[in-house]
């Protein structure tokens, strides 16, 4: 396996180009033949793998570190904003910078200069993020590169002592879930994808209403990914060597749906209580990216290699059934020219709730809440996070402030010995919604079993801790500097 990785890099490095096959495919029956031999290589051995736990990472406290010494791998549009918050906190030490770019690495460096950090850079080399791995002097390495590099970087930076934090999707593949589950738990080492909507406000509101239940018992919940990304998707001056647009020309099924998932996972407690059993995709076929690939390329000979390529559909709708009987909708389109929407939708016996469309609504029953029930709901429910550290986190902005949230809570995690918010089990299972709709949409939406990751423990790993009873000792010590933000890349295309 470490050859074959080694040899994947040494293809790709970080310029993330896509490897799954579905370039030369001819037909509906070749193309999905064809694409469940390259992305979903023995999934049904996969889903249904039975393995003992090495050792529980669901509830685990590290030893904790008063100083954490943190390095950055992928200094494009997510990179530069987290490096940006970090150079806000009490004990954090920013040790290194990595980008293929080396523009982009100084420009990073220089914007931290102000806090008196002065990290090494690596960059120019398509190994250099090893090289950063392979430092001693580092405890947490942030992964914000392209999706496909995710998994090998967090694999080798936690087989060399280091504590992970990956954006989103943690893994390309069941495969890939596994190996950070069993990496994970024989170093020891956290491995957190950095899931930012479970730290949007309202997000938080109805995890804290939901535990304390003002919604009865859940039944039902609703997420999405709605989010028009074509233009950008396109674009030459977007995504490192047009990355994501080769995701999405030859894969086809819900690429991306932690946004909508996670939330809704921590409410219904999914790994720690309760767990998916099984999943349905249904996808429409592509009516907008081909019809673009082919306009662009009547002026521009570059994207005459996008025409005709079996781009995923416009919309994909994934149902996944749980253990105790509920249901959860997720839906993945960024292509249409739909309004932002993540949905976020709980449904229980007493009451429930919607953000989307905004203004976001709680219900009693059948009504909606009044405008004044609805602050006095807000101030009632607010978490202890909210309370702690929001108006700090709305001021430094980023996704409206979570992302600033997740960022803080994750360090005051390490500082203090606690366990995470989000484990190794929650991005493995999160990430592998995307593979296993690819599976399903190619087999005429039949339905395939979900891996239990955590190998029976999610029947008694603890709920995520929102009261802050412990921790919440981390300081902000200073202003923001100017604001990262990395290549230009159209604001909040990558949430």
């Amino acid at each position: 396996m470490k050859n074959n990785r080694r040899n994947f890099l040494k293809l790709t490095g970080l310029a993330g180009l896509s490897v799954a096959g579905g370039s030369f495919l001819k037909g509906l029956a070749a193309e999905s033949e064809k694409l469940n031999k390259s992305n979903n290589k023995n999934l049904p051995k996969q889903t249904t793998k039975q393995r003992t736990q090495q050792f529980n990472m669901s509830g685990y406290a590290a030893p904790k570190l008063d100083n954490v010494r943190v390095g950055f791998i992928g200094l494009g549009s997510r990179g530069p904003g987290h490096v940006s918050n970090m150079s806000l906190l009490e004990g954090v030490d920013i040790k290194a910078l990595c980008d293929l770019v080396p523009a982009e690495a100084e420009k990073v460096r220089k914007q931290i200069e102000f806090a008196g950090f002065n990290p090494i850079v690596y960059t120019g080399d398509a190994e250099a993020w090893k090289k950063l791995c392979d430092q001693p002097d580092i405890d947490l390495v942030y992964i914000c590169t392209p999706w496909n590099l995710h998994t090998p970087m967090a694999v080798y930076a936690m087989e060399h002592g280091k504590h992970v934090a990956i954006e989103v999707p943690a893994a390309d593949n069941l495969d890939e879930c596994w190996q950070l589950v069993e990496t994970s738990e024989k170093t020891h080492k956290h491995c957190q994808m950095m899931e930012n909507c479970c730290y949007d406000f309202f997000e938080l509101l109805t995890l804290n209403m939901a535990r304390q239940g003002f919604f009865g018992d859940i039944m039902h919940c609703e997420g999405a990914y709605i989010h028009n990304l074509l233009e950008s998707n396109f674009s030459k001056n977007g995504y490192w060597n047009m990355w994501r647009l080769r995701e999405n020309d030859n894969r086809r099924g819900n690429l991306y749906p932690t946004h909508g998932l996670g939330p809704v996972c921590q409410v219904l407690d999914i790994n720690r209580g309760d767990k998916m059993d099984f999943l349905v995709s249904v996808m429409s076929k592509d009516f907008m990216m081909n019809e673009t690939a082919k306009k662009l390329a009547a002026t521009d000979d570059f994207f005459r290699q996008f025409v005709d390529k079996p781009y995923r559909g416009n919309m994909t709708t994934t149902t996944i059934a749980t253990n105790k009987g509920r249901t959860i909708m997720v839906q993945h389109d960024v292509t249409s020219p739909n309004v932002y929407s993540r949905i976020h939708k709980i449904s229980g016996t007493k009451g429930a709730a919607l953000k989307y469309p905004e203004p976001a609504k709680v219900s009693i029953g059948d009504r909606w809440v009044t405008d004044e029930e609805f602050k006095s709901l807000e101030e009632k429910y607010a978490p202890a996070i909210v309370k702690k550290v929001g108006e700090m986190a709305k001021q430094v902005g980023g996704h409206g402030g979570m992302d600033f949230l997740e960022d803080w809570r994750l360090i005051d995690c390490l500082r203090n010995g606690l366990p995470l918010d989000q484990d190794v089990y929650d991005a493995a299972l999160w990430s592998s919604i995307a593979p296993l709709s690819e599976w399903s949409v190619a087999h005429r939406s039949n339905s395939t079993d979900i891996p239990d990751f955590t190998g029976g423990s999610w029947k008694t790993n603890t709920p995520v801790d929102i009261l802050l009873e412990k921790g919440g000792t981390t300081k902000v010590v200073r202003s923001a500097p100017p604001k990262a933000t990395g290549r230009p890349v159209p604001e909040g295309v990558q949430r």
